[in-house]
């Protein structure tokens, strides 16, 4: 490659700064410029770190030294956290893991050392706060509330937070707001952009994460903790048309996702969090267009071949789990919102909450938390007479199945039939997204979901529960009122 008559050349993963000038032209007339800093942890250097502009990606040298070439138009230069180290964090959960470009051209990055192990760490995923008023906001901090609580259970590990979008609802004056309410956590916190937290001013998608990035930085990014390599990607594709959107991932994404990836290791597990959903079906060749879902979907899975990945997601306000293959699935949260701070419940009958995901090494394991109820609250059960489409039956919500679990009716304290899934209403949603004095919003209605369950009691006056196990052998066991 030349550049302004000079040859670049890179080795060992940086640049060789001597060579080249820090503004120049390259073969396509576009003008760059030379990014150099160091990684550094207590005045020593750290080596083998991630260092990028959102599309180049290079690694730090022994002495932590990194050096980049870029356009001139590049906003940010950042790092992947490596595992092990922590960076500082503003407003209390803000991770400061990159640098805005000023008119210097060096960078320098300082991590703390982490104390305690990470190989066990929690995170929890918040999605779809979606603020559009103060007191919207007052009503998100009871779900923060509770997730601190939450907390106090998993003292002495490590913690972080992710969000994986819509904080706001097309209002970016609240973005303050929202910062202050999520405070009280008192952990970094890694956010995906969602359709609802860009600016729909521009003219074009580049326009589009410029608030967001104002307040939280690049809008894909990674992060390393323990075994496991976090990817943010930004998949709401601004048509600059209105406020329509797509759910779409760009060509620049791309290339910083393969260039990202070139240096995670197979043997790392794989976490990848969007807003929008890459699809909501396991067999995604069944998919077909939709705005609201990720239109090239099968060129994105394709990018994590070889690795085991979860992929979590958000704005459809329910709750579901897709499982593409043994090595990928995806996991579509409810929101913190509920259905948009009108009722409780989200649109598939779910509580308003957040998920909460352990990890062992690269063993995962998951649960939905309902903001409000203990952690074992974990379904809604429903008599005979409760739900129309089987009005002689006991029907059960159960929220965050997936094909690993088992749903059975008990009575009298035994097993009498294991519940039969079907796709369905839960009735106490349906009877609020069908009443615009509760909803409010013309453009809610009632919508089904795939996690319902059904069976005859076999005993007339019998005592009923329903008995769910998850994939993790957890039992949880609720007696039908």
């Amino acid at each position: 490659m030349v550049i302004s008559n000079k040859l670049f050349i890179n080795v060992a993963g940086f640049m060789l700064a001597a060579l080249i000038p820090f503004n120049a032209i390259d073969a396509q007339g576009l003008q760059t410029r030379l990014i150099q800093g160091k990684v550094m942890s207590n005045g020593t250097g750290i080596a083998d770190v991630s260092v990028t502009d959102g599309t180049n990606v290079v690694k730090t040298a022994a002495d932590g030294s990194y050096s980049i070439l870029t356009l001139a138009e590049t906003r940010f230069v950042y790092i992947t956290v490596p595992s092990g180290y922590d960076v500082a964090v503003k407003d209390n959960t803000i991770p400061q893991f990159y640098k805005e470009l000023s008119g210097s051209d060096n960078f320098d990055f300082n991590l703390t050392k982490s104390d305690i192990d990470v190989k066990k760490h929690v995170f929890f995923v918040h999605t779809d706060a979606q603020v559009t008023c103060v007191e919207d906001v007052e009503q998100y901090k009871a779900v923060v509330a509770d997730n601190k609580e939450l907390a106090q259970s998993y003292a002495g590990t490590k913690m972080f937070g992710i969000d994986c979008g819509d904080m706001v609802g097309d209002s970016p004056w609240l973005f303050p707001n929202y910062i202050d309410a999520v405070k009280p956590l008192d952990w970094p916190i890694y956010r995906a952009i969602g359709n609802h937290d860009m600016t729909y001013s521009g003219r074009t998608f580049e326009t589009s994460y410029r608030t967001f990035e104002n307040y939280f930085g690049p809008h894909h990014f990674s992060y390393d903790c323990g075994d496991v390599h976090y990817i943010f990607i930004d998949d709401n594709f601004y048509t600059g048309y209105g406020i329509n959107y797509i759910g779409y991932v760009p060509e620049n994404t791309f290339k910083w996702l393969e260039n990202d990836l070139a240096y995670v290791s197979k043997d790392k597990l794989l976490v990848v969090f969007m807003h929008i959903p890459s699809a909501l079906v396991s067999d995604i060749e069944k998919t077909k267009f939709d705005p609201d879902l990720m239109t090239n979907v099968r060129q994105f899975h394709a990018m994590f071949e070889g690795y085991d990945t979860h992929l979590i997601s958000g704005h459809t306000h329910f709750n579901l789990n897709m499982e593409y293959s043994d090595r990928l699935m995806e996991h579509n949260t409810a929101a913190a919102c509920g259905t948009w701070w009108k009722t409780e419940e989200c649109m598939d009958g779910a509580p308003r909450g957040y998920a909460v995901y352990e990890v062992d090494g690269t063993k995962l394991k998951w649960y939905y938390k309902s903001s409000g109820y203990p952690r074992d609250y974990q379904m809604r059960t429903y008599g005979p007479g409760q739900v129309e489409e089987f009005p002689e039956d006991v029907v059960a919500n159960v929220w965050n199945y997936d094909s690993h679990w088992k749903v059975e009716l008990l009575e009298n304290g035994k097993k009498t039939a294991d519940m039969v899934k079907f796709t369905g209403y839960d009735p106490i949603s349906k009877a609020h997204c069908s009443d615009r004095s509760v909803v409010v919003y013309e453009w809610i209605w009632p919508i089904t979901n795939e996690h319902m369950f059904h069976a005859t009691p076999k005993f007339k006056d019998s005592h009923r529960q329903v008995r769910v196990t998850d994939r993790f052998g957890n039992v949880y066991i609720s007696d039908v009122k």
